[in-house]
């Protein structure tokens, strides 16, 4: 049964992927007809308007077609599944966890301060407010796997920055606050730790990096956080999916 929730997704959106998933492992082609409502009513449960809702999720995604007075049918779009999308949310532990790493959080700094104006923009942020700026390192066992530098919203955070416990899940700490992130928006580029990073924390050995920069955001679109995150190269890869 379909349950209200789900890492904070509606009911469509996880009938959605669960749609999905059916797909895969029913062997359902391109071009080819895909159940029915009726078909997904019967094997998930549900109401039928959260199944149209999800098949119309699946529409927009162009994972399906529609033929008026025929049914629905998947398009060759909807049969590619790329490894690690570089377009899925998710925190970089979870996102860690799919390439088999159990990472450690180590705090490297942490302090309240006036952001760059480049952030305070991308945060929305008036000349008087202030981030809290939080410098972590991601490890393996002993190897540093990720680089993290985190700008929060210092009025999202009620509580004392130093009784915090950063050392977990940013979302989830965000969350703690009702201000959870559900979506950003981000670049990506290639690039070497900056030299003093190399130097302040002694990793000479890190490599090329990937850098994923990104703004978050509540539902309610406010811009909560903004990540630069710099992921070993030689430990991570990507995938796209162009059409």
């Amino acid at each position: 049964m379909l349950e209200n929730g789900g890492a904070g997704k509606t009911v469509a959106l996880q009938l959605r992927d669960r749609i999905l998933t059916l797909l895969t492992e029913t062997g359902v082609r391109p071009g080819e007809k895909i159940p029915t409502e009726a078909e997904l009513k019967e094997t998930f449960g549900g109401s039928r308007p959260t199944i149209r809702e999800a098949l119309k999720l699946l529409e927009q995604d162009g994972v399906v077609r529609v033929e008026h007075g025929r049914g629905r049918y998947l398009t060759a779009a909807g049969s590619l599944h790329v490894d690690r999308p570089i377009t899925k949310f998710e925190s970089i532990t979870h996102m860690a966890a799919h390439y088999g790493y159990a990472l450690e959080n180590k705090v490297l700094s942490i302090q309240e301060e006036k952001p760059e104006r480049d952030i305070a923009r991308l945060m929305e942020l008036s000349a008087e407010q202030t981030v809290i700026r939080l410098e972590r390192l991601r490890l393996h066992g002993r190897e540093p796997l990720v680089y993290c530098v985190d700008f929060v919203r210092r009025d999202v955070v009620s509580d004392r920055i130093f009784d915090v416990d950063w050392s977990g899940s940013l979302l989830d700490v965000l969350e703690g606050y009702g201000a959870r992130p559900r979506m950003s928006s981000a670049k990506v580029r290639a690039q070497m730790l900056p030299d003093d990073v190399v130097l302040r924390h002694d990793l000479r050995d890190f490599g090329p990096a990937l850098v994923i920069e990104e703004t978050t955001f509540t539902d309610a679109g406010v811009p909560v956080n903004h990540a630069m995150d710099f992921h070993r190269g030689s430990h991570f890869a990507f995938s796209l999916l162009r059409k």
